[in-house]
């Protein structure tokens, strides 16, 4: 038998998964502080738990709760009286098994070394990451010498020091991502501690392992809505982890750890039936956890990998096989050992990916040219070690101000997450003409006396009030007008392309993190519109738009909020003038998302403008904003530093 929890257990944890799942969406949009009737939210069908969604139903099928308790487990999912609640689940969760458990205990004593194991192998060494950090320091510092004498002025000095007085918690309170009611807010819970970590881990796994099965039923209302790894169940799970009070990193540990375990299902069946089968397939392969269902759904999960198979993943299988085999002794030890075995070589990766229908899929190398009509270059770049070794999320980086291509990728290098990550490559030609152009123009000598005048920020304040532009100014916008156009047109046509990309699931239909700066947080927003469009939620999971070349008003930001199920963040700069006169008075007038806050609902807003002295900044600040940002976090995170570096605003 599989790890896993006894009856009440299985119900206390179905039940805490709901009303996680219920305060994702609610902090989507809702204002901190406003209660919301369990009897009305109940019945919208767009509510993640209403039966209709199937995001819910299916959890609860696997975990083996009877269906008659299932409408008493959503309505309290969406009562007010979410601390006391949690709390409750918790302490069944807490509760120590009874003396015939001892089988249970050992198997979570098993399964708690195992992802201890893995989280060590995912792991990033100190000295790792400290080298990635200085060869980003050297880039910055590269960059900031050639770029940022153009656009710094003495005005901008001043007011970044007035804001250095500030406490930079971001966002406002007023724009907190929202709660049903303000007890929600409490991250953790006291109840948690009452629980082991051992306890944790399997509540973790067990549910992981429903999200991402297949289980079998007649009620087509607890059938799984979205094949593959739904975003929205992710962000719950990072909610969870939240109120457990334990490392993001633990739940990725999992996330791998189940990848390797239908890996070695699919490595040891290679289509014959196994000798322990029983005439019940269900429940045979449902011995077996998540595994089983792997078995049943002939590959379904593993198609959310894209393939695993990497020599460093090999390895930690190579080693773990006994404990693992302890864990899934449907599979056993000598069937993980097979797995590392296969997985160390490429004919073992090409064999594995192809059973599941995931060779010659994929996102890297992936080049999708003119399939929008005027698009000209689409083309993703692997970026990081975490390819082809079973991580369950993806991260898409898109760079929007280049000079040129190695500028797409070097402003993403170094980031240390355990996510999949690419960076796209998109229309270098006009990117790098209309950078060019505006760079060019800062090294001019009328550029070069307004800048000493002081005199940018009472234009960026003039734009923003829809006043006239300073002559000098006007010569800017001819000079960059049809360039900065093209590059807006083919960046809205580059974001539908890539919402098509994520819809046919070249990701591997895992959850996605899209992260962007100047026009490619532009074709982020893009691709966000058209994914809402066309109904199609649950892919992305966070977003993070920095100097977003986006109007507030007349732009879908609402709807757009709706189809990212985690953090939505807008980081704008107070002093990004040159982004403020690209984009044209005649549009700021309807405000400017890379320079103001966006005063909806759910979005995160974070001012960053002591990091970001000018546009160009983006290109060396992004690593820091998104170190400060610390995107594993469930809720709004934006570290403060106490110290300044000679060389850093």
């Amino acid at each position: 038998m599989s790890p896993t929890l006894i009856k009440t257990k299985k119900r206390a944890a179905g039940a805490l998964f709901a009303v996680a799942l219920n305060q994702v969406q609610i902090h989507q949009t809702r204002p901190v502080g406003s209660a919301i009737a369990s009897d009305s939210f109940s019945n919208d069908r767009r509510l993640w738990l209403h039966d209709s969604s199937a995001l819910l139903r299916p959890i609860f099928r696997y975990l083996e709760i009877d269906s008659a308790h299932w409408p008493d487990l959503e309505t309290t999912a969406t009562s007010s009286h979410v601390k006391n609640h949690v709390g409750s689940f918790l302490r069944v969760l807490a509760e120590e098994n009874d003396e015939s458990s001892t089988k249970l205990e050992e198997q979570e004593l098993a399964l708690s070394k195992a992802v201890e194991a893995m989280e060590s192998n995912i792991s990033t060494s100190r000295e790792y990451y400290e080298r990635k950090k200085e060869k980003h320091r050297v880039y910055a510092h590269e960059w900031r010498e050639k770029f940022l004498g153009n656009e710094s002025m003495a005005e901008t000095k001043k007011h970044l020091q007035k804001t250095e007085e500030k406490d930079c918690k971001s966002p406002h309170p007023e724009q907190a991502p929202a709660a049903s009611t303000s007890e929600v807010e409490e991250k953790s819970f006291e109840e948690a501690k009452m629980i082991g970590n051992r306890r944790k881990v399997v509540v973790l796994y067990e549910l992981l392992s429903a999200c991402l099965a297949d289980t079998p039923g007649d009620d087509i209302n607890s059938k799984r809505s979205l094949e593959g790894y739904d975003a929205r169940h992710r962000s719950a799970l990072r909610l969870l982890t939240t109120w457990f009070d334990i490392k993001w990193i633990k739940m990725e540990a999992i996330e791998v750890f189940i990848s390797c375990s239908a890996m070695a299902v699919l490595k040891q069946g290679d289509g014959k039936e196994n000798e322990n089968a029983s005439d019940d397939s269900w429940e045979k392969w449902k011995r077996g956890g998540l595994i089983g269902a792997a078995a049943i759904t002939g590959g379904t999960l593993m198609a959310i990998t894209g393939g695993l198979a990497a020599p460093a993943i090999a390895s930690g299988v190579g080693a773990l096989a006994p404990t693992l085999g302890t864990v899934v002794p449907v599979i056993g030890a000598g069937g993980f050992a097979a797995v590392a075995s296969a997985a160390g070589s490429v004919a073992g990766s090409v064999a594995v990916a192809a059973s599941f229908g995931a060779a010659g899929a994929g996102l890297s190398g992936a080049k999708m040219a003119r399939r929008t009509g005027s698009v000209d270059e689409f083309e993703f770049k692997a970026i990081g070690e975490n390819h082809n070794q079973g991580r369950l999320a993806v991260e898409i980086m898109v760079a929007g101000f280049v000079f040129d291509e190695a500028d797409f990728v070097r402003p993403w290098e170094g980031e240390n997450d355990n996510m999949e990550r690419y960076a796209l490559q998109w229309e270098s030609k006009h990117l790098i003409a209309v950078s060019t152009a505006i760079q060019d123009w800062l090294t001019s000598r009328i550029a070069m006396e307004m800048m000493k005048q002081g005199a940018m920020m009472t234009v960026l304040s003039s734009l923003l009030t829809a006043l006239a532009l300073p002559a000098a100014l006007l010569t800017l916008t001819d000079i960059i007008d049809s360039k900065w156009s093209i590059a807006v047109d083919r960046s809205d046509k580059a974001g539908k392309l890539l919402a098509e990309v994520l819809v046919n699931g070249l990701q591997g239909n895992r959850p996605v993190t899209l992260v962007g700066f100047s026009l490619g947080a532009r074709v982020i927003f893009k691709c966000l519109e058209n994914l809402a469009e066309s109904g199609h939620v649950g892919i992305v999971e966070r977003v993070v738009l920095l100097g977003a070349p986006v109007a507030i008003k007349d732009e879908k930001w609402e709807a757009v909020r709706k189809v990212v199920s985690g953090r939505l963040i807008n980081a704008y700069s107070t002093n990004d003038w040159t982004l403020g006169v690209a984009f044209r008075a005649s549009l700021l007038s309807q405000g400017l998302a890379g320079i103001e806050p966006v005063d909806v609902p759910g979005i995160e807003n974070v001012d960053v403008t002591e990091v970001i002295e000018g546009h160009s900044s983006y290109l060396w600040g992004t690593r820091e904003i998104l170190d400060r940002l610390d995107l594993d976090a469930y809720y709004p995170v934006f570290k403060v530093t106490h110290t300044k570096s000679p060389d850093t605003t």
